[in-house]
């Protein structure tokens, strides 16, 4: 008899929250951009190899895309508005990962968020899609962590 291994499935992409300070509605259809990367630099010490040693550089977190069906609720909007009129907002938030019972397995932060771009997709009257409203945040710090 073979002996019972615990499953350790991925989890799916469209189980997730999102929560940003100050803000009463989250709701977004997806969430792009979430990566954390560091520049390498390349030293080369005097006369040594023509191969230089590769160091690590600066720490940047991209930005991030949220996406959502467009209400009357115009707190995005708002926000934006902060750095459009010289008195930029920032804000904290968290990405929360569900499993498949919807229960919290995982929590990507960021903090020091501001709002980048705002747009709205596309209209046409003879299609019948919703409207799109769409944010790129700028955040300066992202941290993956136990729910």
């Amino acid at each position: 008899m073979s002996p019972v291994v615990d499953r350790n499935d991925p989890y799916r992409n469209n189980h997730f929250q999102v929560e940003l300070d100050g803000m009463a509605s989250a709701s977004f259809l997806s969430v792009q951009g979430i990566e954390s990367l560091t520049e390498v630099i390349d030293y080369r010490n005097g006369n040594e190899d023509s191969v230089p040693r590769r160091l690590p550089g600066l720490h940047k977190c991209a930005n991030i895309t949220l996406r959502r069906g467009l209400t009357a609720n115009r707190e995005l909007w708002e926000w934006r508005l902060t750095v459009l009129e010289g008195r930029t907002e920032r804000r904290n938030g968290v990405i929360i990962v569900l499993d498949q019972a919807r229960r919290p397995v995982l929590r990507l932060s960021f903090r020091e968020a501001w709002l980048c771009r705002w747009s709205l997709s596309g209209m046409d009257a003879l299609a019948k899609e919703t409207i799109i409203e769409e944010v790129e945040l700028v955040v300066e710090g992202l941290r993956l962590e136990a729910a």
